[in-house]
C-alpha cells in the first residue's frame, strides 16, 4: 500500500525539536517518522556507529534531547538499508533530516529528498560576489565542508555553534565570527538548527540568515499532492 511521506533522521524519531517547523509547511497526517538510532542504546549506537580517528563527523539527537556524534561512512550505510526498508513498506517520498553530504544513496522508485544535494546549488544560486557563512555544529565539520560547498563564487567562512548544546552567547559569538569574516549571507547548515537559533543570529547581523531544514521543508510541500 502506497504511503506519501517519510521523514527520516540519522538520530531518534520523531524529532520532537524540528516538528513544529516541519508541521508548517507538511501535512502531519500525511507523513511519518523514522530514525536511524531507533531503538538502539547508547551502547549500541557507539558500537554500530561510534566515529574512529580520522572518520567525518555526523551530529545528530537523540530522544533524550543529548547530542550524539556519528561515524559518516557508517551513518551512509545505515541510511541505505533503512531507505531500502522504507520503500519496500510503501513510502513515495522519503524526506531526509540531515546536511551531511552523501553520495551513494539510492531508491528505486521513491523519491528520495537529500538536503545536501539541493541546499549548496540553492545557495549558490542566491549569491553573486557576497561571501557565504555557513554555522555548522562542530569543529570537525569545517574541514569536511570544503568539497560540498566548492561550487560558490568564492570560499565560505564557518562558525561552530551546536544545535542541541548551543546558548544565545555562543550564537551571538559565532555571528561575530561571521560578521568579522565578512559574511554577506549566512546559512545554519543543520537539520538540527530552529527559528530560535536564527533569531539569535539575526539579532547580531545585518545580512539574511537562512534554515536549511525550512528550505527543504519548503520544498517537500512543493512536491507533494
Amino acid at each position: 500500500m502506497a504511503k506519501s511521506l517519510v521523514t527520516l533522521t540519522i538520530g531518534q524519531s520523531p524529532r520532537s525539536d524540528i516538528l513544529p517547523l516541519l508541521r508548517q509547511h507538511l501535512p502531519d497526517a500525511q507523513s511519518d517518522h523514522a530514525g536511524l538510532l531507533d531503538g538502539l542504546s547508547p551502547a549500541d549506537i557507539a558500537a554500530q556507529y561510534g566515529p574512529s580517528a580520522g572518520e567525518a563527523i555526523l551530529v545528530s539527537r537523540l530522544q533524550s534531547g543529548e547530542q550524539v556524534r556519528l561515524a559518516a561512512p557508517k551513518v551512509e550505510q545505515g541510511l541505505q538499508r533503512k531507505i531500502s526498508a522504507l520503500e519496500q513498506a510503501g513510502y513515495e517520498t522519503i524526506l531526509l533530516l540531515c546536511t551531511g553530504e552523501f553520495s551513494t544513496l539510492r531508491t528505486r522508485r521513491a523519491l528520495l529528498l537529500e538536503p545536501d544535494r539541493i541546499i549548496p546549488p540553492l545557495i549558490q544560486a542566491l549569491v553573486q560576489h557576497q561571501r557565504v557563512g555557513i554555522v555548522v555544529p562542530v569543529e570537525e565539520q569545517i574541514v569536511e565542508q570544503a568539497a560540498k560547498w566548492h561550487a560558490l563564487p568564492s570560499p565560505p567562512c564557518f562558525a561552530v555553534a551546536s544545535p542541541y548544546q548551543g546558548d544565545e552567547a555562543s550564537f551571538a559569538a559565532a555571528a561575530r565570527q561571521l560578521s568579522a569574516q565578512g559574511a554577506g549571507l549566512v546559512v545554519l547548515d543543520c537539520i538540527g538548527y530552529r527559528q530560535q537559533h536564527r533569531l539569535w543570529l539575526q539579532q547580531q547581523l545585518t545580512v539574511p540568515v537562512l534554515l536549511s531544514n525550512q528550505l527543504v521543508a519548503r520544498l517537500a510541500a512543493e512536491l507533494l499532492p
